[in-house]
């Protein structure tokens, strides 16, 4: 029972449920795939972040077992006492070679990593000039700096050139997310660059859905739009197109020798366990092997898309495979995913706050491990219950 002073939760709960922005959370029984087991039910699997079908790979998961044979299943404390092992410098080895970049430095997942990052580079009497759509561990990074924060409009590089011109103190960092993960578009990556080097700010990204997606087979957004050595911070995850968890920041090895110094979650949290470390590894060696997980997402991605906009959805301006179907008010799109759900298609409302007031969605996550017919089903649920609600 709640005390009193806790009271406010349960009246906060009950606003949530009426006006539609309650998350119902799903239980799965299984592993990630383009089927999962919810309720003893196999469904479509439609909202996992898991692109390239990696996370319940055969390979990848060899590589976790070996590693719980060899290292056990704990690392035993922070990277700086006793818990680096032979695997954490491996990984880091591989993705600095995937990435093309000299260095890199992992952490316990890409929300940790954004943290890290901003509040190692700046401080008060700094300035921070954020995308008004940037993800929360972003916003919640640049608060935590102290640093004063100028937002600037989405992709707006007229917005964040006026922003840039207005007087300052102290160090400048231009932080952006590379691919937007609810519409989908991309930050104008070129533009943000140049601007950084005219005013003398630094450039960092966060490629979180840009990993495993977009690039040379999935090298990210730099590597897309052929900016190597010119974007000074990179930050990734580990958790979506590679199928595991952790996250890491990519930069010249000064970055990342300081970040290992001062950033807060590598000193002071325990460093990610040797089995999805491993995991890790597999998957990065996966990806620069070939690129036919990468192509086959892009070919289920545009047949999506098409068959959805042939229907007449409002599918959005995405220019990556994430998929928004517009749906408006939160309440309706909360029914929109219920009833996907009663077809066995697994695919969540997002609304308020993740998205603005007005513009709720279902976020359509297709990928590499969906074939042909199961894309179809989900097409086809998709009309019958757009019909039945009036909106196609």
């Amino acid at each position: 029972m709640l005390s009193r002073p806790l009271s406010f939760v349960k009246d906060e709960l009950e606003s949530l449920k009426s006006r539609g922005l309650y998350n119902t959370i799903r239980t799965l029984e299984g592993p990630q795939g383009a089927w999962v087991t919810i309720n003893g039910d196999s469904m479509l699997n439609f909202c996992s972040n898991n692109y390239l079908g990696l996370a319940a790979d055969p390979r990848v998961r060899a590589a976790a077992q070996a590693a719980i044979e060899k290292y056990g299943v704990g690392p035993g404390a922070v990277r700086t006492i006793a818990g680096t092992m032979a695997l954490h410098r491996e990984l880091e080895a591989a993705l600095a070679k995937f990435k093309n970049v000299p260095a890199v430095i992992s952490f316990q997942s890409g929300f940790v990593a954004n943290l890290a990052v901003v509040g190692a580079l700046v401080g008060k009497g700094d300035t921070i000039y954020s995308d008004s759509l940037n993800h929360a561990s972003i916003i919640d990074g640049c608060r935590l700096s102290r640093a004063e924060i100028k937002v600037y409009e989405h992709c707006n590089m007229e917005s964040l050139e006026a922003r840039l011109q207005e007087p300052v103190s102290g160090k400048r960092l231009i932080v952006t997310d590379g691919v937007f993960s609810m519409d989908g578009d991309l930050a104008p990556l070129p533009e943000i660059v140049k601007l950084a080097e005219q005013y003398g700010a630094i450039t960092m990204v966060d490629d979180a859905h840009g990993e495993g997606v977009m690039g040379s087979s999935g090298r990210g957004i730099v590597d897309h739009f052929g900016l190597h050595g010119r974007v000074d911070v990179e930050v990734g995850t580990l958790s979506k197109a590679l199928g595991v968890v952790g996250g890491y920041v990519a930069g010249a090895k000064e970055l990342i020798e300081y970040l290992s110094q001062r950033g807060r979650p590598f000193l002071f949290s325990s460093a990610v366990t040797p089995a999805d470390v491993a995991a890790c590894t597999r998957a990065v060696e996966i990806l620069d092997a070939d690129d036919e997980l990468v192509s086959k997402l892009w070919d289920n991605a545009r047949y999506f898309k098409a068959a959805m906009g042939d229907l007449g959805f409002d599918i959005g301006h995405s220019q990556t495979p994430i998929t928004p179907v517009m749906i408006g008010e939160a309440a309706k799109a909360a029914e929109f995913s219920q009833e996907l759900f009663e077809y066995k298609v697994f695919a969540q409302s997002i609304g308020f706050p993740t998205v603005p007031q007005g513009r709720a969605r279902i976020r359509v996550m297709v990928s590499a491990a969906h074939s042909q017919k199961d894309l179809d089903y989900g097409i086809q649920a998709f009309e019958r219950v757009g019909k039945a609600m009036g909106l196609i």
